[in-house]
This record gives C-alpha cells, sequence and structure tokens, in this order.
C-alpha cells in the first residue's frame, strides 16, 4: 500500500508502476539532520492509510529526492502529479551559503536553476500539485519574485523558534479554502517556528499569487510574509501551489515523540541531537491551549492540501482503469 524510496541518483528511480501513484518529496536538508523530512514521510503513509479505507486499490510510492546536496531533481514528466517540498538549513540563495555563521552552510548552487525549472513546469501543469514548508517557502518566494530573504537580527532576537503567531491577510479571510481556517481559529492562528531569516514584501502585486499569512500587525512585520498561495485553477477552491514559512507538517505531542524516540533507538542520531529536538515537545505542552488551534492551522496549511491533491490522484487513476470516484474538493 506504501512504500517510500530516498533517491540519491536519477538513474535509480525505478520506471512508472500503474499499480502506484508516484509521490515526490524535495528534500532540502542538506545532510542536516532533522525531524520535519520524517513527518512529511508520515503523514503520507498515514493519508495513504486513511484514503485506502475509502477507495479501492490505493497505492503509493514517495521517492524523497535529494536536491541541494546530491543535487538530484525530479523532471516534471508527468509522473509526479504531487511534490511535497521540505525545510532545511541556510540562506534562501544557494549562492550565498558560504558557511558564513550559524545561519548559513556551504553548497553548491548548481541545483537552483533545475529546482526553478520545476516550479515553472509544475505551475504550467493545471494537473500538477506542490505543497512545502520552511525553506521551500524561501525558495518559492525568490522563484516568484514576491520576497526577499533577510537575516533576523539581533532586534529581533535572532531566530524565531517555538510557538508563534502568524495573522491571516483579508485574501485568506475571503479565500474558499482558507477561510475555513479563519472560521475555525481565529485570524490570529499559531505555528511552529524554526527559521534564521524573514521573506520581506517587495513592492507590486504577482499575477496568480495570493499572500494568506504574515508575521505580526507590529509595524513593518506586516510586510514579512509567511504564507502564499503561488497557484491556483480558476473556479478551484484548492491551492495548486502553497507554502508556509513554518513548520505544519510537525505532528502532534504524542507522534513527535515518537518519532524522535524511533530515532533515538535505531541510532541514527546521538542523544545530544535527540535532547535539543525534544525540547520542541516541552514548548508544545506548554502551550497545550495552542494545540488544536495548531493542529486546525496544519491541516489546512498541509496535511489537508496533501489529502486533497491525493486523493484527486486516486480518482484520475481510477478514472484510467474505467472506474468512478467521488472526486474530491
Amino acid at each position: 500500500m506504501f512504500e517510500f524510496t530516498r533517491v540519491q541518483n536519477l538513474a535509480e528511480l525505478p520506471p512508472p508502476d500503474e499499480r502506484f501513484i508516484d509521490v515526490a518529496v524535495l528534500d532540502m536538508n542538506h545532510r542536516w539532520l532533522n525531524v520535519g523530512h520524517d513527518s512529511v514521510v508520515r503523514a503520507v503513509r498515514a493519508l495513504t492509510a486513511e484514503l485506502a479505507t475509502l477507495h479501492d486499490d490505493v497505492a503509493v510510492r514517495l521517492f524523497s529526492f535529494d536536491v541541494r546536496n546530491r543535487m538530484v531533481v525530479p523532471e516534471h514528466d508527468g509522473r509526479f502529479g504531487l511534490y511535497a517540498g521540505t525545510g532545511g538549513p541556510g540562506h534562501l540563495d544557494p549562492h550565498e551559503n558560504l558557511g558564513r555563521g550559524e545561519a548559513e552552510i556551504e553548497e553548491d548552487p548548481t541545483w537552483e536553476a533545475p529546482i526553478f525549472a520545476l516550479f515553472d513546469a509544475i505551475r504550467a501543469d493545471e494537473n500538477a500539485a506542490l505543497v512545502g514548508v520552511c525553506h521551500t517557502f524561501g525558495l518559492l518566494c525568490r522563484w516568484a519574485g514576491v520576497a526577499q530573504p533577510v537575516l533576523r537580527g539581533a532586534e529581533l532576537l535572532g531566530k524565531s523558534i517555538g510557538v508563534q503567531h502568524n495573522v491571516l491577510t483579508e485574501a485568506a479571510i475571503e479565500h474558499p479554502w482558507f477561510s475555513r481556517l479563519a472560521q475555525s481559529v481565529g485570524t490570529h492562528v499559531p505555528v511552529v517556528d524554526h527559521r534564521y531569516y524573514d521573506l520581506v514584501a517587495l513592492n507590486g502585486a504577482k499575477p496568480g499569487v495570493t499572500v494568506i499569512g504574515f508575521e505580526s500587525e507590529m509595524a513593518g512585520r506586516d510586510r514579512v510574509l509567511t504564507m502564499v498561495e503561488f497557484a491556483r485553477n480558476a473556479g478551484d477552491p484548492i491551492p495548486r501551489m502553497y507554502a508556509s514559512n513554518h513548520h505544519p507538517e510537525i505532528p502532534n505531542v504524542d507522534d513527535l515523540a515518537a518519532l524522535l524516540n524511533d530515532k533515538l533507538t535505531s541510532g541514527e542520531v546521538t542523544r545530544e541531537w535527540y535532547d535539543s529536538r525534544a525540547i520542541v515537545i516541552t514548548v508544545l505542552q506548554r502551550n497545550e491551549h495552542d494545540e488544536r488551534a495548531r493542529l486546525l492551522t496544519s491541516e489546512y496549511t498541509f496535511t489537508g492540501l496533501l489529502r486533497v491533491h491525493l486523493e484527486r490522484l486516486i480518482a484520475r487513476k481510477a478514472a484510467r482503469r474505467g472506474r468512478t470516484v467521488s472526486a474530491a474538493l
């Protein structure tokens, strides 16, 4: 029902198989140990199991492409109808990653051109969808020309970390999808942050791009974008290209604790790394009154979008086989 493979080289990618729906993860972590990538994998696995109870013959292969380290970028040739982009370390412009200080790493920037070409191809294909978080958000903002990365300075106490609140825009309140989030949670939504860079809006609206959320109503902080819809088909209530500058992929406290424990007991991570990430559990527990709202925000900004687009791929697969499946939203 579900298979997961890390792709280190495009030559390793198995051929398409009509039995499976193929989904791509764009891994932006550049070898850094993290919980975000595994949370994305777990989310797709859980959605596959959920949808298998509703539809016959559901089987998903999830391929994770090491974009920044091995520079493996999939081609958009009709095989993948759904992409999920992860977070990752460093500057949002790889040409600026020269290993200068905590906020930057060192990398070869030649992967940027093919990933931007992939974004172009996804935007041009009305049957393709992309849902991204954190580093992917920054790349999409640069690609679309809507915002530029600015390192958070000492006046902001450096990186934004922990549970923060973002503000939904008027466009979000009127949006056919995100208006439901506003009705459920309100206009100030709790999110899990872990970022060094703000994405500061550039002047001028971009066709097809809708700003969904910003950081704060403080003077000047309403230009710091945190949620953006980059493409939506005419007449469709669901964003087709969307990303957040926070971490909606982080699961509930119990699942996060289980994920961290699995990584520790398997020997994948050190105790020091585990302890540094387990702090997030404490932070979430301290903000228990926000947990329901946070998970609802995650549903509308990540999991729910993946669910809708995955269910649409299931319907297309069934149609190719001459069967009828009730279409998602």
